[in-house]
């Protein structure tokens, strides 16, 4: 496996929603584990992405991975929780390196482009990215009452509104921010493309549009 990319600073504005938005960054920033849970860990990890890739992210089952890992179910479980903890983890690095590009990144994504302009460009980079690794954002998307409070989504909720901000969008900003995330959702785009036959061409001119309309530069 992959290890997993440095952790990232999140936006420095002051922000009306810090009280409501919770920026916690990814398990991987949890306190270090010791040195053979940590090994035991990448372990899991490591047949979790293999039984993921052969059978898919949808397949895959607590079960499934203690047997082929030979440990204990209870193991797994002490590991990451429930079935959703364990597509988080395997999601975690793809995660941080979409995150590291639009909060440290270059242009237009990352903070030295203006506001309009890196909007535009996070619909476009999460579309893609997440078309790219489909089957595990599938994955994590079954548990609906998680959806909206997991840190990676509170992360994305709080760069939209930093940048619609920026942008001196009109009217309530986290509304706005969340009608965005809907655009982006990842049963909505894997529908448009695969049962409505749009191309990703296509869901990025779309969203450039919505930008377009809900965002009134200065």
């Amino acid at each position: 496996m992959n290890e997993p990319l440095p952790p990232f600073p999140v936006p420095q504005d002051p922000d009306p929603l810090d009280g409501l938005i919770d920026l916690t960054l990814t398990p991987a920033d949890q306190p270090r584990l010791r040195a053979d849970a940590a090994r035991n860990r990448t372990r899991l990890l490591e047949v979790a992405a293999r039984l993921a890739a052969e059978c898919g992210a949808a397949n895959l089952t607590m079960e499934a991975v203690a047997n082929a890992a030979q440990v204990g179910k209870g193991t797994v479980f002490r590991r990451f929780g429930d079935r959703f903890g364990l597509v988080v983890a395997l999601l975690d690095h793809h995660e941080r390196e979409l995150q590291a590009a639009f909060l440290t990144g270059p242009p237009p994504l990352g903070p030295d482009a203006p506001p309009v302009e890196r909007l535009r460009a996070f619909g476009a980079a999460v579309i893609r990215h997440e078309h790219a690794h489909r089957d595990l954002y599938l994955a994590a998307r079954t548990e609906v009452s998680r959806l909206h409070t997991n840190p990676a989504s509170r992360l994305r909720l709080g760069h939209l509104c930093m940048l619609l901000r920026r942008a001196d969008a009109a009217g309530d900003i986290e509304l706005i921010a969340q009608t965005l995330l809907g655009y982006l959702d990842i049963n909505l785009v894997d529908h448009l493309i695969n049962r409505r036959g749009m191309s990703l061409e296509r869901l990025e001119r779309g969203w450039e549009d919505l930008v377009g309309r809900l965002v009134v530069a200065a």
